[in-house]
């Protein structure tokens, strides 16, 4: 079993438009009752489509499910005989009389007349009294009498045929076995490009309330069974409170350690820089979305730096003031102005080269460099200009001191005491610094052999909490409807018992609305009697103590266990947060031939399915179906006059029906199909087809046994290329031992390496496809594809960032050996960046990186604030070494309010998913850089400059 577009023999594929993420429906109304059929549904629905698809920005509205209003005309084989027609002719007929056009026009009494010919058929009745034949009259009267379609068929006015079926599960009753299976009918409703999906479905809901009680029956229930519009809401509102809460956790630390004034100062630049932000945004096309949003939280304790390192400056200088004038305030700022404008440049090129990511994710990275770097730079400005304004009003009350000199308040300040324990015995003592140096490089390697250890995981994105899951199932080629529905139903029957479980669709025949994941493996494009959907709605993530994730791990065996019994292929299918791919893992099997190419990938899929952790294993190479072929005897057809196109067109008639029109009704929301077909019983067995009589064109009718021999044989299965080379995919995902698809291929290659083919060795590629198909060959894809070039395109921003960072402090600086020192914080940060992620469990993502990368000039930023603080020092005399600890004690504060800022700042998103990995690398990283860099920058400073300064530490600590 397998596959995944089933397509009916004979039918061709349809015209399809390239699709965007806006054609996934953002909201989803089900219709179900106990009382009304299927069909009467599906009115009810159509007119709901009709009110719906009239509002602003709805650009689709669709219905899954019901059988549509048609006119059914049931041909009899033996009427048909009696009367010398054949089915063909009697379709011809009856499209030939429901037709009207314009004839032209002529004049009467000074005015045009417009003339039109023909009719149109408007009801059941008047399409049973059309004529579609004659014969000889052998009484009374005219030579012949014409042949009503009511002589040669039956006429109903009802539902068409059932080809799908969709049921809605109430979970409210699962103490006595869940509630009903009921019939059911969707409405998904999906947006135009660039609407705000909230307001889209809130406005579809308000307009169906108000048509409630006038289209829906009180025994019909309506339930939301999706509304993306709340969630993207319910989320940015999440978002919003989180940017809420970082701002005031930030202004709370500035607080305790500057003071409540200074606080405010600081406050007031974190709208200021944001709303600007904001503005360009507007002025740039931005939304104000889930990334946009994530990008104002991400430089949330970032933006305030400036604006720290400015204000506590100027506290520092106007602490020992008796009194405060405008001058000290422009000092204090002058002191620090140009390395903090050099440390903003810092950050910005370390945020800003990941604008330039390609693939899938460049276009939602985008924002968030472009947000970043807009926020620091209208910081800067607001720290530079307003902050110290304020300041001086606000700081003014809070002169008391009694003109103590600088130098003197430091040296008795307790940072001052305390540092200089700690840094000058290492200055002092090179055997001391050797081992402190040799302690931090040997946390830094233990620190990164977590990964190969596989202590901390490599993922692109981390699984998200969702609030449904979708339940894929492919029976073998060749199920009815009927086994198909059962097997759903079966699966159904548990899934009502889990708790979680709010309600549930099952789909049977067609597709469930399609998710963000099913847009791209094209779920939507499934029909036939053999596929099925479950769409399963949980209970809102605060509601339950499991993830979804976790929910989809525990019910995944129990539903494999009932699909096994009936042999079908079953997937429970997450709606991940990215990347959207075929399948979590994808090998893509070439060969020199079809034969080699599936042998291939029997055996790949072998190894896929004996793989621990990976699950929901497939392959897209159909089962066997059988097919008979009736092959006309041009001979005999052309001795009986008939041609084989009329053998042909009578067939598709008798098995799969033909349109013949549209009843033109007015009052009908949805057209009403006039079809002919003929009844199952003789559409049921060849030997039944065999008695289909053709007309002759020289008379009288012949039987279809006369003109044809029936031949057994199998549908071919389908075929696939990519870039025009002929392929076989195997797919599958992971869950439970390895949940990172890398770990999961490396595993496996191990095992294709050992396949021993008559072709050869199979040879694998990781990053492009195979140059040929001369020999056996697979090629990873899937979200490994993905994962790949997303680190690749960050690990090449990060040289980008490498290399600006370096060029920026050589050009301030004017030394090449000075960035190198500065530069050490970056590698310093991964001692808390990959311990943090095996603290919290937590796999290294593409935001865990995001915010490596992020680190880099964040961490740069101090070593800026030392170095410059002790070039300033050493120009006014004192000793490299008093340099040195004075620069680390004035800028201690400073420092840690900024690394304090980065973790309460990132603290708010810890706990979200998605976002998890970014809160844990700067959280991590921050923490662990910041207090290596204050004893190691300096340290390897001093040791660097000291051969340029003879009298490098004072005498008095020659005896420490």
């Amino acid at each position: 079993a397998g596959g995944m577009d089933q397509m009916p023999p004979g039918a061709t594929l349809p015209l399809v438009k390239a699709r965007t993420i806006d054609d996934v429906p953002v909201l989803g109304l089900t219709l179900s009752s106990g009382r009304y059929a299927a069909s009467e549904l599906r009115r009810i629905a159509a007119e709901l489509r009709s009110e719906i698809q009239g509002l602003d920005n709805v650009a689709e509205v669709k219905i899954i499910g019901g059988q549509p209003r048609q006119v059914r005309v049931r041909l009899d084989p033996e009427r048909l005989a009696a009367s010398g027609l054949d089915p063909s002719a009697v379709a011809a007929a009856l499209q030939s009389q429901n037709a009207a056009a314009p004839a032209g026009s002529f004049e009467d009494s000074n005015r045009e007349v417009l003339v039109e010919t023909g009719a149109y058929l408007r009801s059941a009745a008047e399409v049973a009294e059309v004529v579609v034949g004659l014969s000889a009259n052998r009484g009374a009267g005219p030579a012949v009498r014409p042949i009503y379609l009511r002589d040669v068929a039956l006429i109903e006015d009802g539902a068409a045929e059932v080809e799908s079926a969709v049921f809605f599960r109430s979970a409210a009753d699962a103490a006595v076995g869940g509630g009903p299976v009921v019939p059911a009918v969707t409405l998904s409703i999906a947006k135009r490009p660039g609407a705000d999906a909230h307001r889209v479905s809130q406005a579809v809901l308000a307009r169906v309330e108000a048509l409630r009680s006038v289209l829906v029956p009180a025994e019909v229930d309506l339930v939301i069974t999706r509304d993306y519009g709340e969630t993207a809401n319910q989320k940015a509102e999440e978002l919003l409170l989180h940017l809420v809460g970082a701002i005031l956790s930030v202004s709370v630390v500035i607080a305790l350690f500057l003071g409540w004034r200074a606080a405010l100062v600081i406050l007031v630049s974190v709208p200021v820089s944001f709303a600007l932000t904001l503005f360009v945004y507007y002025l740039l096309g931005y939304t104000l979305n889930r990334v946009t949003l994530f990008a104002l939280i991400f430089v949330t304790g970032i933006v305030v730096d400036d604006s720290i390192i400015v204000v506590e400056n100027i506290v520092r200088r106007l602490g020992n003031k008796s009194k405060v004038s405008s001058e000290d305030a422009v000092a204090a700022v002058n002191e620090v102005g140009n390395p903090t404008i050099l440390a903003t440049l810092t950050v910005i090129a370390s945020v800003l080269p990941m604008a330039f990511v390609r693939g899938l994710m460049g276009p939602y990275m985008l924002p968030m460099p472009t947000g970043a770097s807009l926020a620091m730079a209208f910081s800067l400005l607001v720290a530079l200009i307003a902050a110290p304004w304020f300041a001086l009003r606000l700081l003014r009350g809070e002169a008391e001191g009694n003109d103590e000199s600088l130098d003197a308040a430091l040296h008795r300040s307790r940072v001052y005491r305390v540092y200089s324990r700690l840094l000058v015995p290492l200055l002092v003592r090179p055997r001391r610094a050797v081992a402190f140096l040799a302690v931090v490089v040997v946390l830094l390697l233990m620190s990164l052999l977590l990964v190969p250890l596989r202590w901390v995981s490599l993922k692109m994105l981390p699984f998200d909490n969702k609030s449904e899951l979708q339940v894929v199932i492919d029976m073998p080629e060749g199920t009815t409807l009927a086994q198909t529905t059962r097997v759903a139903r079966e699966i159904s029957d548990y899934l009502v018992t889990l708790p979680e479980v709010t309600h549930q669709q099952i789909y049977a025949g067609t597709a469930a609305p399609i998710s963000f994941n099913g847009l791209v493996r094209h779920y939507d494009l499934r029909h036939g009697a053999n596929v099925a959907d479950l769409q399963v709605n949980l209970r809102h993530k605060d509601e339950r103590e499991e993830q979804s994730h976790d929910i989809a791990k525990r019910l995944r065996p129990r539903i494999q266990e009932i699909a096994a019994r009936f042999g079908a292929a079953v997937k429970v299918v997450e709606v991940p947060p990215g990347p959207p791919v075929l399948s979590t893992l994808v090998a893509e099997v070439y060969g020199p031939s079809e034969e080699v190419r599936q042998r291939v990938a029997g055996q790949v899929r072998e190894v896929f399915e004996t793989a621990p952790g990976v699950v929901d294993v497939d392959w897209l190479v159909e089962a066997p179906q059988d097919k008979r072929v009736f092959r006309v005897d041009r001979e005999k057809a052309a001795i009986a006059g008939i041609s084989p196109a009329q053998v042909a067109r009578t067939l598709r008639l008798v098995l799969d029906g033909e349109s013949a029109g549209l009843l033109h009704l007015e009052r009908e929301a949805e057209p009403v199909e006039i079809r002919l077909d003929f009844g199952r019983a003789e559409r049921s067995s060849i030997a039944r087809l065999s008695e289909v009589r053709l007309a002759s064109s020289r008379g009288g009718v012949v039987p279809l046994s006369e003109l044809v021999t029936v031949e057994d044989s199998a549908l071919a299965p389908s075929r696939y290329r990519k870039n025009l080379l002929p392929l076989v995919y195997v797919t599958g995902e992971v869950a439970g031992v390895s949940e990172s698809p890398v770990y999961a291929i490396l595993e496996m290659a191990k095992r294709i390496d050992a396949f021993e083919l008559p072709e050869g060795t199979v040879t694998q590629f990781y990053r492009a496809q195979p140059g040929s198909t001369e020999g056996p060959a697979v090629k990873w894809d899937g979200e490994w594809q993905i994962t790949y070039e997303v680190f690749r395109d960050l690990g090449a921003a990060f040289a980008v960032v490498l290399v600006l960072i370096y060029f920026l402090i050589i050009g301030w600086f004017g030394s090449f050996k000075v960035p190198l020192v500065m530069m050490i914080a970056i590698p310093l940060s991964l001692v808390g960046v990959l311990p943090g992620h095996w603290l919290f469990g937590a796999f290294f993502t593409a935001t865990s990186m995001i915010g490596f990368i992020a680190l880099a000039g964040i961490m740069v930023r101090n070593s800026v604030l030392l170095i410059d603080f002790v070039q300033v020092a050493l120009a006014e005399g004192k000793t490299l070494g008093e340099a040195v600890v004075e620069a680390g004690a004035v800028r201690f504060r400073p420092i840690l309010l900024t690394a304090g800022t980065v973790v309460v700042g990132a603290f708010v998103i810890l706990f979200d998913p998605i976002f998890q990995g970014l809160a844990i690398a700067l959280m991590g990283g921050a923490l662990a850089s910041t207090a290596l860099t204050l004893l190691v920058v300096p340290l390897v400073y001093f040791w660097m400059e000291k051969r340029r300064h003879p009298r490098a530490l004072p005498e008095k600590w020659s005896k420490k």
